[in-house]
């Protein structure tokens, strides 16, 4: 699977959307969650957290193993992705889309400046 292009990307494989209103939406790559495996439970931040870019802020869990995923900017959890409690299979499914993780308001867009874009994520920490 490629690498949406108008993605950003972290080296701990979280991809980041910019929702053009100062929010963005949150998940892990087609890369990360192939190296988990089926995922079983997805650990979700509660909404008015506040994050700091490289936090963790979520786990996932797999029939391998448990993982921490980081936050790629500073910001307010506005939303987690309600299908995940009940579908957590969800992000190995549609990892850039329905399996989206949680919405940030972000501190500083400008943050995203920092993020890989989706040829540099590809050639280095997303290589399969």
């Amino acid at each position: 699977m490629q690498n949406p292009p108008e993605l950003k990307y972290t080296a701990s494989h979280e991809w980041l959307r910019d929702n053009g209103d100062g929010t963005a939406t949150v998940g892990i790559t087609f890369h990360a969650q192939d190296a988990l495996g089926e995922l079983v439970y997805v650990e979700l931040p509660e909404a008015g957290r506040q994050v700091s870019a490289g936090e963790a802020c979520v786990v996932v869990e797999s029939t391998k193993a448990a993982s921490d995923v980081y936050a790629p900017v500073d910001g307010e959890i506005i939303e987690v992705n309600p299908a995940l409690a009940d579908a957590p299979q969800t992000v190995n499914d549609a990892p850039f889309s329905d399996g989206w993780l949680f919405r940030v308001r972000m501190n500083k867009p400008a943050q995203q400046a920092e993020l890989l874009n989706a040829d540099t994520y590809t050639a280095g920490p997303g290589a399969a």
